[in-house]
């Protein structure tokens, strides 16, 4: 249904010394119209005239969920192809339109999306309007770019492997935990996936899984609502609908129990460990309280696990844990690395700083020591156009109005020391139950590990981050 939906949402911007109609100090949106093209597409625009920019963020629903089987890393490379000509400019010229005037153009996947941001002085939005409508809508999609994209994303892959895998424990974290699942299949690819998408499969997913009812489109800055609607209306209103269905994500089912996938890496000094779950998804009523008992137990330098596996005994360079939100349930996860001999050390310590979690809770002075720092850090993340359009965008991707940034004060506010005790019990896994991955000398812990549960090994030099074995 095509509608038209506007949010009065106050005209001015708060910063968080200010106070809220609720007597919390935070921040509100600034007013923005909100608005259905003829094929789907949501806009919304936010005029904001404090500088003579104006920033755009575009996100097409879908992303590497709807790459082909075996073929994951075709949106990805997607989104690195369409900054390579677009319309009737050629790689080098599509750059040197962006850089003539001082702008910048970026695109990337998720899981769920195909993002483009932009950034232009307010004299040149037709330019970026123009760019940005190429890039998604005439994409050149040129063999010796593809090309170039693929070899560049398979060489990256093989470089973290072979000098910094805290770039990849994540993606052997999700692979291990989410094994089946949409959220388990890497969004960059693996060397083996990427070397078999051809350039026709990339085709292939711009024609069924990139269209104009899966667009969000959001401006922010120095411009008028009525003449920028009128723009993109031209620019995208025309836009064909993608050629298939959106896919869709089940609910994930947390893991009971361990499993354990040990990654050889035969002489490496350090082994790098992720410990997950199932966690919460963007959009979980809870969030703002699983945020508040997050930045006390890993979100921060100060955190519990920083604390014991940095600070007190010099274990690592850093520890933390992290809520990776999607429309479904993500992956929570608990993430560091330490000297090879210390493998077995540092991960009881993790364990047993998160059963500490569980036992305790956290006191009164925790959670209000929490909640000031992230009532400090919350309004520097939405204070730049760019910021403001991409919190727009994800806004409506997830169905959420502004009141997810308006009321996110008095969200805080609200958190005491027994919603933090509720909140760790449904939120946060225990230590029994667990996947667990390590990168390491098998050789020099394999054994030692075992206590964690049933191993399952690969080599670092397999071409995937799930074992062909266990298939």
């Amino acid at each position: 249904m095509n509608f038209l939906r506007s949010f009065a949402v106050g005209a001015l911007w708060l910063v968080s010394s200010a106070v809220c109609a609720d007597g919390n100090p935070g921040v509100r949106l600034p007013a923005f119209e909100r608005f259905t093209l003829a094929n789907g597409a949501v806009v919304a625009l936010m005029e904001k005239h404090d500088t003579p920019l104006i920033s755009l963020a575009a996100d097409v629903r879908g992303g590497s969920i709807g790459d082909p089987a075996g073929k994951e890393g075709t949106a990805a490379l997607f989104a690195q192809l369409i900054q390579k000509g677009a319309g009737t400019r050629n790689s080098a010229q599509f750059a040197e339109a962006i850089e003539s005037v001082g702008g910048s153009i970026g695109a990337g996947a998720s899981t769920e999306s195909v993002s483009v941001s932009a950034s232009f002085m307010a004299r040149d939005a037709g330019l970026m309007i123009e760019l940005v409508s190429d890039a998604l809508l005439r994409p050149r999609l040129a063999p010796d770019e593809f090309a170039k994209v693929r070899a560049l994303a398979i060489q990256g892959i093989a470089a973290a492997k072979d000098s910094d895998p805290r770039a990849l424990i994540a993606e052997y974290g999700d692979a291990w935990l989410f094994h089946g699942h949409p959220y388990g299949r890497a969004t960059d690819g693996t060397e083996s996936t990427l070397a078999g998408v051809t350039l026709e499969d990339v085709k292939r997913f711009y024609a069924e899984q990139v269209g104009g009812d899966r667009l969000i489109l959001a401006v922010v800055g120095d411009f008028s609502a009525a003449e920028m609607r009128r723009k993109l209306e031209a620019a995208f209103g025309g836009w064909r609908k993608a050629g298939a269905p959106l896919p869709q994500a089940p609910p994930p089912q947390r893991l009971q129990g361990r499993k354990v996938l040990l990654v050889d890496k035969p002489g490496a000094t350090q082994t790098y460990f992720w410990l997950g779950n199932v966690g919460a998804s963007r959009t979980d009523p809870d969030r703002t309280r699983q945020s508040v008992v997050n930045n006390v137990f890993g979100g921060s330098y100060t955190s519990m696990l920083n604390t014991e596996l940095r600070i007190k005994s010099g274990l690592t360079y850093g520890a933390k844990s992290v809520f990776n939100r999607a429309a479904q349930p993500a992956a929570f996860s608990i993430e560091s690395y330490t000297q090879t001999e210390k493998t077995v050390e540092a991960i009881d310590l993790a364990l047993a700083t998160l059963d500490r979690l569980h036992h305790d809770g956290l006191d009164a002075a925790k959670v209000a020591s929490s909640q000031a720092y992230l009532l400090g850090q919350f309004p520097p993340t939405i204070e730049t156009n760019g910021q403001l359009a991409g919190r727009l965008t994800d806004l409506i991707f997830y169905g959420l109005g502004p009141e997810d940034v308006d009321d996110y004060a008095g969200r805080v506010q609200a958190v005491d020391v027994d919603s933090a005790k509720t909140t760790i019990a449904a939120s946060f896994p225990a230590a029994q139950d667990l996947a667990i991955v390590l990168i390491g000398d098998a050789a020099k812990i394999g054994d030692a590990v075992k206590k964690y549960g049933p191993v399952t090994k690969m080599k670092i030099e397999d071409p995937s981050y799930y074992p062909a074995a266990t298939k």
